[in-house]
């Protein structure tokens, strides 16, 4: 979950026309919430709408409530879903349907998933666990620039002092292999692996040697750049691209030992940890709910917002056409029609979300009058 700073201010224009196809559509910019080129559609044009779970979105909409309400555009809706039950009518009365397209018009994007994986450790390092789960570091510092720019809200800077200088914090290899005495750890793990696989999903639980079991959330990041390794594995030709997935990367880690770490510190962004009495939490502050909830990127799908999805499942190719919120952020996640579904918890979710990389279709929901 990483951010970047832009180099560049960005200037919003709207876009009256795109042409493609042979034919013209209107293209539309809400600059105050999105950069993202939209089309505004009919609900009877979304794919699937009629037959979902409205009441399930809706519950789940209400309670995403509670971490929305911070921004200005959800606190009006939010108090109009705490007055109703209405949840057949709420979202058609409420909002507009708009499409999300990309830079060159096509309305086809990339739905990838996540989910919260079970690791196993111990309060105590020893030879089997020794890999540190860490808290955020004392040292590490979160430069908020909003007040002087705010065009740049969403952006944050991260890094530490070193005489009298703000540098960038360490990196995964530096972190690793010259941990600082500010580095303090939850708990051990047993595989170093699901630890750098915990990082990606950026929650979890962990199972310790004396049975209990604890959460851990994602408390900050060290501002380095996330890199996919995944994508290396294919240069390298060790894995293809139709056959890349979690459960390949893994494979082919463990086949390979004396490349791990190697691979892994290609991706110099690092996460570290904070113990929860809840599940998975989102970027919200609430806990997700599996196939109801998405991470974003947020600069063209705005946190609490209702995003319906067209798109299948990467096992049985079945439809999944159903209203989400948009709860949740990461660093891969980069785009204009881009979303990483939460499958929730156990070895299926682990399945669907590690091979879940397919084509979908995204439908953002905007409040009436924005």
């Amino acid at each position: 979950m990483s951010f970047k700073l832009s180099k560049k201010i960005i200037s919003y224009s709207i876009i009256p026309l795109l042409a493609f196809v042979g034919c013209s559509v209107k293209v539309e910019q809400k600059p105050e919430i999105t950069k993202a080129a939209l089309q505004k559609v009919k609900w009877e044009d979304i794919k699937g709408f009629g037959q979902d779970d409205l009441k399930l979105a809706f519950d789940v909409f209400k309670k995403d409530c509670k971490g929305s309400k911070k921004y200005d555009s959800l606190k009006d809706i939010c108090k109009k879903a705490d007055l109703t039950n209405s949840y057949e009518s709420f979202f058609q009365t409420n909002f507009t349907p708009y499409k999300l397209l990309s830079k060159d018009g096509s309305d086809d994007g990339l739905i990838t998933g996540y989910y919260e994986p079970l690791l196993y450790g111990s309060y105590t390092k020893s030879e089997k666990y020794k890999y540190p789960l860490y808290t955020t570091p004392k040292d590490l510092i979160v430069i908020d620039i909003s007040d002087a720019y705010p065009e740049l809200k969403k952006y944050r800077l991260r890094g530490k002092l070193k005489d009298n200088k703000i540098v960038a914090y360490d990196s995964r290899e530096e972190i690793e292999n010259n941990p600082a005495k500010v580095l303090h750890p939850i708990c051990y793990v047993d595989d170093k692996i699901d630890l750098f696989f915990l990082q990606i999903q950026g929650s979890g639980k962990v199972l310790l040697d004396d049975g209990e079991i604890i959460n851990v959330g994602y408390a900050q990041q060290n501002g380095r750049k996330y890199y996919s390794i995944g994508r290396k594995l294919i240069e390298m030709g060790a894995v293809s691209k139709k056959d890349i997935s979690l459960q390949s990367i893994r494979k082919w880690l463990n086949d390979n030992p004396d490349k791990i770490d190697q691979v892994l510190n290609l991706n110099e962004s690092y996460v570290f940890f904070r113990e929860s009495k809840k599940g998975a939490t989102g970027s919200l502050g609430v806990e997700l709910v599996p196939k109801r909830n998405l991470a974003v990127d947020r600069s063209y799908i705005p946190l609490g917002f209702p995003v319906f999805i067209n798109t299948t499942n990467p096992i049985d190719g079945k439809p999944i056409d159903q209203l989400m919120v948009a709860a949740d952020t990461g660093g891969a996640i980069k785009g204009e029609i881009r979303a990483d579904l939460f499958f929730g918890y156990g070895k299926e979710a682990e399945q669907l979300a590690g091979k879940m990389k397919q084509k979908g279709k995204l439908y953002i929901l905007i409040p009436n009058g924005i």
